[in-house]
């Protein structure tokens, strides 16, 4: 004889399966920046109603209003689901009361201490528990380390009474989002989720299947939060190895592109990367720290992840004493000279600066002496520790300049005419391969 317990439970579940299938489940995003923004995309456009739910009002009414404040989604794409209805945003939380599914994808910063900042996670997750109802699906895709979901999440959905698994569903689901990439976006990445119990993945999963291509189940929350961290921690060390590579090179006289342009001719055990003036964007330099941080609270010290993230933390300082030197060779000093800056976004043909090593460099070189401007197709304005910068035109900036050096590598610049015009180049991302000239310095 059944249990009516287990009767009760398995209705709950077969009930939000058969709403997200019929794609009647109504679907919340908690966070509507460059994660949550695309998310919410892709289930209106699968069919599901959609509301997202941000703090911001601001973000909220250019939601509403039909403008994508985010790169990788135009207007064109985005206004006519807003207008048929499909989307909608609010700053009401109380609106999780009529939801189905809810995706949390609020920021995971590092404090200066690099240690994990869950403030927003927590936050959302409070506000989630108030509103907590039978039958709700809750995801979290903000980055973070191994144990977040269960220790952190689930105590404060449960307080409720309800039941993980029987009365409610908790997912870990890491996002995956490479601004300006013209490939792989968020359909067409696939999407790994693990859950609480075994009902609980199951539900996530179906849930995913509905808007993108491919759906990765793994066993537990724990094993996906780490998944993400693999993910970026390889590529942090890697760049690391190759930025020391840069260093090294540098004093040798050896010119560290050509050296990995030959390597990557091995057609196997070799993968390229590059060096460049330091890590910038949302994950890769934050998110291994989150793995070294739980990594000590369990005894063990990562090793890898602590030295990658020295070399990489001093680029900025060497590409200053790239600027200092080539400076020197042409008889200036850094103090007093005017240095510009090509590119500040963190990478090529995006808008985003968040963490972008060309801040660093800029506030370096302004301590320095330097009267620093910068050009960015992409970035109109920019926040130095409180010194509003504008972006200049590019190339009579160039001109004016004692010494431009290239941060981003933005396409379509005209290079050959930059360099034309330009007394001396500093060229931290390889822009100017292909070019040659004794004014071209480079990392």
């Amino acid at each position: 004889m059944i249990s009516e317990g287990l009767t009760t439970a398995t209705s709950v579940a077969s009930e939000l399966r058969e709403k997200i299938r019929t794609k009647k489940a109504r679907v919340g995003v908690l966070g509507l920046g460059y994660v949550g923004l695309p998310l919410s995309v892709e289930f209106a456009k699968a069919g599901f109603d959609v509301v997202g739910i941000d703090i911001l009002q601001d973000k909220v009414d250019r939601f509403n209003a039909g403008h994508s404040y985010i790169k990788d989604v135009p207007d064109s794409a985005f206004a006519p689901l807003v207008t048929s209805g499909k989307l909608r945003a609010t700053t009401d939380f109380s609106v999780i009361r009529t939801l189905d599914t809810i995706d949390i994808c609020v920021p995971t910063p590092l404090r200066k201490t690099k240690d994990p900042d869950m403030s927003f996670v927590v936050a959302a997750t409070e506000a989630i528990a108030q509103y907590l109802h039978q039958g709700l699906l809750v995801m979290l895709e903000s980055t973070t380390y191994p144990g977040t979901t269960d220790e952190l999440l689930l105590p404060r959905l449960s307080a409720s009474g309800l039941r993980v698994g029987e009365d409610f569903f908790l997912c870990f689901s890491p996002e995956r989002v490479d601004p300006g990439n013209p490939k792989f976006q968020t359909a067409n990445i696939p999407k790994v989720v693990g859950g609480i119990t075994a009902a609980c993945t199951e539900t996530g999963a179906l849930f995913y299947q509905q808007a993108l291509e491919t759906v990765v189940p793994v066993s537990s929350t724990r094993v996906a939060e780490m998944v993400k961290l693999l993910e970026n921690t390889f590529r942090m060390i890697n760049i690391g190895l190759v930025n020391e590579l840069a260093l090294m090179s540098s004093r040798m006289g050896i010119d560290v592109w050509e050296v990995i342009d030959a390597a990557a001719t091995k057609p196997f055990g070799f993968m390229p990367f590059y060096p460049g003036p330091g890590l910038g964007g949302h994950c890769i330099p934050i998110d291994p720290f989150y793995l070294s941080w739980k990594s000590k609270e369990a005894g063990i010290e990562a090793r890898f992840i602590e030295l990658a993230g020295h070399i990489n933390g001093r680029m900025p300082e060497f590409v200053v004493e790239k600027i200092q030197n080539a400076l020197n060779d042409a008889s200036k000093a850094v103090r007093g000279s005017k240095i510009h800056i090509l590119g500040i976004a963190y990478k090529r043909d995006i808008d985003d600066v968040r963490e972008s090593p060309a801040l660093d460099i800029m506030l370096l070189l302004l301590r320095l002496g330097a009267q620093v401007t910068y050009s960015d197709p992409f970035v109109d304005k920019v926040d130095l520790n409180g010194e509003i910068l504008e972006s200049q035109e590019m190339m009579a900036s160039v001109s004016a300049a004692d010494c431009v050096v290239i941060v981003t590598d933005h396409s379509g610049l005209e290079y050959a005419k930059v360099i034309g015009l330009s007394k001396v180049i500093v060229d931290t991302r390889n822009a100017l391969k292909g070019f040659r000239s004794s004014k071209i310095v480079r990392l």
